[in-house]
C-alpha cells in the first residue's frame, strides 16, 4: 500500500505500526511519516498529522481493532480500504453517525482488487524501472522445511515477507 501510494504521487504517506523495524522499513518504501502505535494513540496521531484525518486509509493486518482505527482516522469524505484478512465471523464496530455526517466509506479489497491483464504489465514495468521495490520486501529466504518457523515469525509480526524455496 505504501509503495502504491508513492507511485501514485501521494504527498503524505503515514505508516502506523507497533514494531520499530517495520516503521523504518515503511520509510524506506516511501512513508513520509510514521506513527508508533505501541506508545501513542494511533488515530489521534494521524489526525494531528493531517489536521483532521486522511482521505484514504489502508488496513493490512487483519485485526478488528486496526480495521476500526482505519475508519476512525478518516477525514470528511474519506475512504477506508480493508486489505487484511479479518478472521471469519469477526464483527467490527463503527460509529453510524460517521457515514451521513462525515460522508465516510469503508470497503474491502481481495488481492488488491487486481485486474491481472491490466495491472500485471504495469507492475512489471514499475519493477523494471526500479519504482516498485519487490526484492527489498523480502525479509527472509528459507527452505520449505522452514515453513513452521516462517508462519510463527509472520504471526508474531517479525518479518515483512518470507520466501520459501523449493530446492
Amino acid at each position: 500500500a505504501i509503495q502504491g501510494a508513492r507511485i501514485a504521487g501521494a504527498r503524505r504517506i503515514i505508516a502506523v505500526d507497533m514494531v520499530e523495524s517495520k516503521l523504518a522499513t515503511a520509510k524506506e518504501f516511501g512513508a513520509t511519516h510514521v506513527v508508533d502505535a505501541s506508545s501513542r494513540d494511533a488515530v489521534q496521531a494521524v489526525k494531528d498529522l493531517t489536521g483532521g484525518g486522511v482521505d484514504y486509509s489502508f488496513e493490512a493486518i487483519g485485526l478488528k481493532k486496526t480495521a476500526e482505527q482505519s475508519f476512525e482516522c478518516l477525514g470528511p469524505g474519506g475512504v477506508a480500504t480493508i486489505i487484511g484478512m479479518i478472521p471469519f465471523g469477526t464483527k467490527i464496530e463503527l460509529d453510524g453517525w460517521s457515514f451521513p455526517q462525515g460522508e465516510k466509506r469503508i470497503q474491502g479489497s481481495m488481492m488488491g482488487s487486481n485486474r491481472f491483464r491490466v495491472d500485471m504489465p504495469r507492475y512489471i514495468e514499475f519493477y523494471e524501472q526500479g519504482r516498485l521495490k519487490l526484492d527489498e520486501m523480502i525479509s527472509v529466504k528459507g527452505r520449505l522445511e522452514d515453513v513452521n518457523e516462517a508462519f510463527r515469525a509472520m504471526k508474531a509480526g517479525e518479518v515483512a515477507r518470507t520466501v520459501l524455496m523449493f530446492d
